[in-house]
């Protein structure tokens, strides 16, 4: 993967979940309840989710982001022997109140003093990504949040991808696309976008088209990587 400042950038735009947000805040702030087993709930509750994403995708079973999530959870409790419906309720509310990572509020201010407009692009729901976006204290930073309820089907379908371009009204290669998912950041490139996959977590590269422009450990490198 290239290291020189990408070229021609005029947006940026976040899968937010595992990216902008860290989605084992959510069990971790249960940890009072669930003791040694929130990791192993963050974990599997991940996994599922976004198995239930694709499952719905090739299935053409489409159910929006809160219910996959619900559903996601009610597998991985079960899983583990957690029959808590207070204990449920309250994951998913904390679910809405998802903490950002540290870097992301000094990095959209950084890009948005340079110009660059800032978008989310997620499979989350509207409510759910403004629930989160103002929880974190961000929302002052985007020109839009795109969630898939616009197209009806999840991510990696090329038509949610297609949502930034439009609703930015530029070209697809003067868009930076941002995740930490490996799958995402590969299948957004495969649509043309610029991208940097942001590795939080040393991941090995996947085996599918297209290899993203770069790699970045988080967020906070973001910045540098933009050529001014």
């Amino acid at each position: 993967m290239q290291t020189k400042p990408l070229e021609g950038v005029r947006a940026c735009v976040f899968d937010a979940y595992g990216t902008l947000f860290d989605v084992s805040s959510v069990a971790r702030g249960a940890q009072d309840a669930l003791g040694d087993r929130w990791q192993a709930l963050s974990d599997l509750w991940r996994t599922k989710q976004l198995q239930y994403t694709w499952l719905r995708g090739l299935g053409g079973h489409h159910a929006d982001f809160w219910q996959v999530t619900g559903d996601a959870l009610d597998f991985a409790m079960s899983t583990l022997g957690i029959r808590d419906d207070g204990l449920r309720a309250r994951l998913m509310d904390l679910y809405l109140r998802i903490a950002a990572y540290p870097e992301v509020p000094a990095m959209l201010a950084e890009l948005k003093s340079r110009g660059i407009k800032l978008a989310i692009l997620s499979n989350g729901t509207p409510g759910m990504l403004a629930a989160a976006a103002n929880n974190s204290g961000i929302a002052e930073y985007f020109d839009a949040a795109l969630s898939v309820e616009e197209v009806g089907v999840f991510k990696p379908h090329p038509d949610v991808y297609g949502m930034a371009p439009k609703r930015l009204a530029l070209a697809n290669e003067q868009i930076c696309f941002l995740s930490s998912n490996g799958w995402d950041a590969f299948a957004a490139k495969a649509f043309g976008f610029q991208v940097l996959w942001c590795n939080r977590f040393g991941q090995a590269p996947e085996r599918i088209p297209s290899p993203p422009d770069g790699e970045i450990a988080d967020l906070s490198l973001l910045p540098a990587r933009l050529a001014r």
